[in-house]
């Protein structure tokens, strides 16, 4: 049990700094055939962040590990909203951009509600998967346009590398994502046999935590340094690129079966916890200590729900 553990810390580094270095080299490289910056954040950037969830959930769609691959991407969601938003506001009020709030909040709820359509089924398939694969494409599309629009000189701050170095990071970056997909997936699943957890609780929690942790170091030092606008961004960007290109990649590559009813109520508190995120900003455009404490004991009471859910304390 130590040496599983031990191997899937392991396999997380290497899924962060895996991604870390996929960013560095792809934007490296983007920076050298004069790709404006704004659309280097828009896509390297943003994809590099969605890589460790990606990872974990193509590769435990390929071994069939199913719960795995579809409870990873609520647990991750459900994650950014409750917890990277709620700790974040313990340190400053999160004002909401409205582009935020006209755009992505309501995009990203259309998305939770398409993607729990999918799952009522208890299937993803192959044309679902193309669909939200499509979906992450125009989004991307929507961004890189809308930003063209405003965009500003002032943004380019991503290293330059020597082509060698930068083709090293970007290669490297993905082998460690690979490899450290895989080890997630089969450490985590002998975990959760020896714990007697199923492997949608391991997906829902430690894969799930595990995957987010860029985004919640990210948004929680912004918001530190005082570039709160960051945080929500962060969260809402994330939780989009996870259901269209997370789950629409995956489904892509090797359509989801056998789901359970405990999916179907996992991500119907996906598309939950997202609403009640967009009901606390859309009138004072902010999110408020009170707001994110509230967010935070959400998630301790879910995570409750699914524990005991798990173990058949609740007679489910």
């Amino acid at each position: 049990m130590p040496l599983n553990i031990l191997l899937l810390l392991l396999g997380f580094v290497l899924l962060i700094k895996g991604a870390d270095f996929f960013v560095d080299g792809a934007s490296s490289i983007s920076k050298k055939l004069k790709i404006p910056p704004v659309i280097i954040g828009l896509t390297v950037v943003a994809l590099g962040t969605s890589c460790p969830e990606a990872a974990v959930s193509i590769q435990a769609a390929i071994a069939h590990s199913n719960a795995i691959a579809v409870s990873n991407v609520a647990g991750s969601n459900i994650f950014n909203v409750l917890v990277v938003i709620g700790v974040c506001t313990l340190f400053a009020s999160i004002p909401v951009q409205k582009d935020l709030i006209r755009r992505d909040f309501p995009i990203c709820i259309l998305l939770s509600v398409m993607t729990f359509i999918f799952v009522l089924d208890k299937n993803v398939s192959r044309i679902e998967g193309i669909i939200l694969t499509g979906c992450f494409i125009a989004y991307v599309l929507i961004m890189v346009i809308s930003a063209l629009k405003n965009k500003s000189e002032s943004e380019d701050d991503i290293k330059e590398y020597s082509l060698v170095l930068s083709i090293i990071f970007l290669v490297g970056g993905i082998i460690a994502i690979v490899y450290g997909g895989d080890m997630v997936v089969d450490y985590a699943s002998r975990i959760a046999r020896a714990l007697g957890m199923s492997d949608t609780l391991v997906g829902l929690t430690i894969v799930a935590l595990g995957t987010s942790l860029p985004e919640l170091v990210t948004s929680v030092i912004a918001t530190r340094k005082g570039i709160v606008d960051l945080a929500v961004g962060n969260v809402v960007g994330s939780n989009i690129f996870n259901l269209v290109f997370v789950l629409g990649s995956s489904a892509m590559i090797s359509p989801i079966t056998g789901l359970t009813g405990d999916v179907i109520a996992d991500f119907l508190v996906v598309l939950a916890s997202i609403v009640i995120a967009y009901i606390f900003c859309v009138k004072s455009k902010s999110f408020s200590r009170p707001k994110g404490v509230v967010l935070i004991l959400s998630y301790v009471l879910y995570t409750a729900y699914i524990i005991c859910r798990n173990y058949g304390f609740l007679g489910l």
